[in-house]
């Protein structure tokens, strides 16, 4: 099988996490470096493709708030690129990966994929567009479109832009962890678990027009996962809220807590990786590569 990875040009010709993979694996893959925003760049790297897995976007929540503009032509227009040059070239299949933020604050658990789209944020906003436009070119132009609808993921590798590496590299180095709001409630699926979801939404005839969820079905609130990360490293470490942190109140999602019986039923997919188990693998491998988290600033 041969593999080709779309990642975003630097002067540093840095590949960003590829450069981690295994040397054998690394130099299977087919790099090609561009922008989402430039059709051309995305019209070449789908020539001779089969199947697409569309994970590229700019994810991060605080960051929107700064840069909508940019937040819209990457999510939005980006997409339109990927589903475009997947029509001419007629691709197999694609994998179009939504986010759960696209659920806004819960307003009935567990989340189903029938449950409203809230545009909560310039992110979660952008996120609804894209998705949008990947069900109008399945309806319109019959391109095999599956989406893809992660909770919130972790896991080795992640940036400290996410919760959990936030709350993992600090904690192993300091004495006093600065965090936004407590309250809110997260679902946490393990990336091993989240890449099964993945490979079974690619390889399923059922995925094709479907939006489908994937989470472990079970919520935990920002503050007890930081003590449970806490226990788990065994320092005695302060939790202090950090203002800058907190998000504008209306934009907040207050609660995200999956229903995965779709998975379940239509690709015999479930969790497997408990949180305790996720959670020391993730502790361990940020351990050893605690260079790679600023833990003096805000990562957005």
């Amino acid at each position: 099988m041969d593999l080709k990875a779309f990642v975003r040009y630097n002067s540093r010709n840095d590949w960003g996490m590829l450069e981690y993979l295994h040397p054998e694996i690394r130099d299977s893959v087919e790099v090609v470096t561009g922008d989402l925003r430039d059709y051309d760049a995305i019209r070449d790297a789908v020539k001779d493709v089969d199947v697409i897995f569309h994970l590229a976007s700019l994810i991060s929540i605080p960051y929107s708030y700064l840069h909508p503009r940019e937040n819209v032509e990457t999510n939005v227009m980006g997409t339109f690129n990927v589903l475009m040059a997947a029509r001419d070239y007629q691709v197999e299949k694609i994998v179009h990966t939504s986010t759960s933020e696209t659920y806004g604050t819960a307003r009935y658990v567990p989340i189903d994929e029938d449950h409203p789209l809230q545009g909560q944020s310039p992110y979660s906003a952008s996120k609804i567009g894209a998705d949008k436009l990947a069900e109008s070119f399945h309806l319109s132009y019959e391109l095999p479109v599956a989406t893809i609808r992660p909770f919130n993921t972790y896991g080795p590798r992640q940036s400290s832009r996410a919760v959990i590496p936030t709350i993992i590299s600090q904690a192993l180095t300091k004495d006093e962890i600065f965090l936004g709001s407590l309250h809110p409630t997260r679902d946490y699926t393990y990336v091993k678990d989240l890449a099964e979801g993945f490979i079974c939404v690619g390889e399923s005839s059922k995925s094709v027009g479907e939006v489908i969820n994937i989470g472990s079905n079970f919520e935990i609130s920002i503050g007890d996962l930081a003590e449970k990360i806490i226990d788990l490293i065994g320092r005695e470490v302060e939790i202090l809220t950090d203002q800058s942190r907190i998000r504008p109140s209306a934009s907040e999602v207050e609660r995200l807590w999956c229903d995965n019986s779709k998975a379940k039923n239509l690709l015999d997919w479930k969790p497997s990786i408990s949180l305790d188990y996720g959670l020391k693998e993730t502790i361990n491998w940020i351990r050893e590569n605690t260079d790679l988290h600023k833990t003096d600033i805000y990562n957005r």
